[in-house]
């Protein structure tokens, strides 16, 4: 009785416990209190989600969401060592953060280093779970770059499959498109 008794405390207290405890990560709280650098951002200001993103890590120098946002703007005006800097802070604060993977490849991509960028495109396209068109497309450019034109146009017609005009594009042009490239 006694055993019974306390089972039915303990699944009282996890049942209010769950209901009191804050499920929300550390980015998704980050997301909100910059709100609006992040809509600076969507809304391509990047000159203005600069200051706020330098003004937030100054504040929370714990941000990996900050780091992320700053990260981009620098991508945006092509300071890509900035841009790594800033990428590699975020992914050592949180490494979920999928949308640092990319923009860190394209990094990457930019500095002609491409089987880093590579990597950090295979690392976004995990993270999202092979739904972004963005980070398939970008994998694709850099496995054409390492000549892996196989794996290249497949991530091409997922990229396509998930709504990706711009891969579509790429499918159209050589060395897809020639008489020589074998389709297996």
């Amino acid at each position: 009785m006694e055993v019974a008794l306390l089972s039915l405390l303990f699944f009282f207290y996890l049942f209010v416990r769950y209901f009191v405890v804050d499920h929300d990560t550390l980015a998704d709280k980050d997301r909100r209190r910059f709100e609006q650098g992040i809509q600076l951002v969507d809304s391509r200001r990047f000159d203005e989600a600069l200051i706020y993103f330098d003004q937030a890590i100054r504040q929370h120098p714990k941000s990996a969401i900050a780091y992320a946002y700053r990260g981009k703007c620098h991508l945006y005006h092509d300071n890509l060592y900035s841009a790594l800097y800033d990428l590699t802070q975020s992914l050592a604060l949180d490494n979920t953060l999928a949308g640092s993977y990319l923009d860190k490849g394209i990094a990457f991509f930019h500095l002609n280093l491409y089987s880093e960028a590579f990597r950090e495109f295979d690392k976004a396209v995990w993270f999202f779970r092979g739904q972004q068109p963005d980070a398939l497309r970008w994998r694709a450019v850099a496995r054409m770059r390492l000549q892996q034109l196989i794996q290249a146009e497949k991530d091409l017609h997922r990229a396509v499959e998930l709504g990706d005009e711009n891969a579509a594009h790429l499918l159209q042009q050589p060395p897809f498109s020639s008489q020589q490239f074998i389709r297996k």
